[in-house]
């Protein structure tokens, strides 16, 4: 598979995602469901505390992935819901560092609630091999 960054303004890769990517060669593509901050029962973890939430859900999509056998460098969309933009802003750079430089297109969107009452952020993810 290869990936070629779109970026007709280069704002985006100094925040460490791209504008598009076009992607040829693939050869498998997994889409996955929104990950949040649950435990292995479902159980939501860290009530009030978003840069744990974010670890959290960045562990269980991790999970996801590797299940398929594949990792975050394969990722090469991933959407982004929280219920407190202005903080996620704050903690973008944990995301990014746990992507070891491998850049994807995103989407951020503010949202008033997640599917429980405690989640703050949730991670949508499609990943190509």
């Amino acid at each position: 598979m290869e990936r070629i960054a779109i970026n007709p303004t280069s704002f985006s890769v100094g925040l460490g995602f791209d504008q598009a990517l076009l992607i040829t060669g693939r050869r498998r593509e997994l889409i996955c469901s929104a990950q949040d901050s649950v435990d292995e029962t479902g159980t939501p973890v860290h009530p009030g505390d978003l840069a744990a939430q974010l670890a959290k859900s960045l562990d269980n999509l991790e999970a996801v992935l590797a299940e398929a056998q594949m990792a975050l460098s394969d990722v090469v969309r991933l959407n982004i819901f929280t219920t407190e933009l202005s903080t996620l802003f704050r903690h973008f750079s944990a995301i990014t560092d746990r992507f070891n430089g491998s850049r994807f297109a995103t989407t951020v969107l503010g949202v008033p609630s997640l599917a429980g009452p405690d989640l703050m952020v949730a991670l949508e993810a499609t990943a190509m091999d």
